[in-house]
């Protein structure tokens, strides 16, 4: 499949949050040495979390409130981890979760992972992220279906 370019020709871009996957050895306590040192960085704060476990290994997808933040934080503690942006969105009466994956099947995207975010009392409602084939164009969709996407600024407690 073709990705759509993260840019219309107008300048615009669809609203997106940075995830972070995280890998860490599959140890008693890794997770929780993870998240204080986020805890401890007053600066940065984990707004989603799922954790992916296997026998040796674990990958935990975290969104946090600053990218940058968490990046500098990640590669000063040298914890190896890879970098993606996903859709973060609210889901509420007028759009629920089974909407969002019949407008994306429609246009034939694929979603590659979902996840819930920690709730937030700025936002209100459940919000989820969502990992799609083509962010740009699954983005526009779902603007284009009513639903509410929130960028970075957005998640700020």
């Amino acid at each position: 499949m073709c990705q759509t370019p993260t840019e219309t020709i107008q300048g615009y871009k669809v609203p997106s949050v940075r995830q972070f996957s995280v890998f860490l050895e599959n140890r008693v306590g890794r997770l929780l040495d993870l998240l204080r040192h986020f805890d401890d960085a007053s600066h940065v704060h984990v707004v989603g979390l799922n954790v992916i476990d296997s026998s040796d290994h674990a990958v935990i997808r975290m969104i946090p409130d600053d990218a940058d933040a968490a990046r500098i934080l990640l590669r000063e503690l040298g914890i190896a981890f890879s970098e993606v942006d996903v859709v973060v969105t609210v889901i509420d009466d007028a759009h629920s979760l089974a909407d969002l994956c019949l407008y994306l099947l429609g246009a034939e995207l694929n979603i590659l992972f979902i996840y819930s975010l920690i709730s937030q009392s700025s936002i209100g409602d459940s919000t989820i992220a969502v990992a799609i084939d083509d962010l740009t164009l699954g983005g526009q969709l779902l603007l284009r279906k009513g639903f509410n996407l929130l960028g970075e600024a957005d998640l700020t407690s």
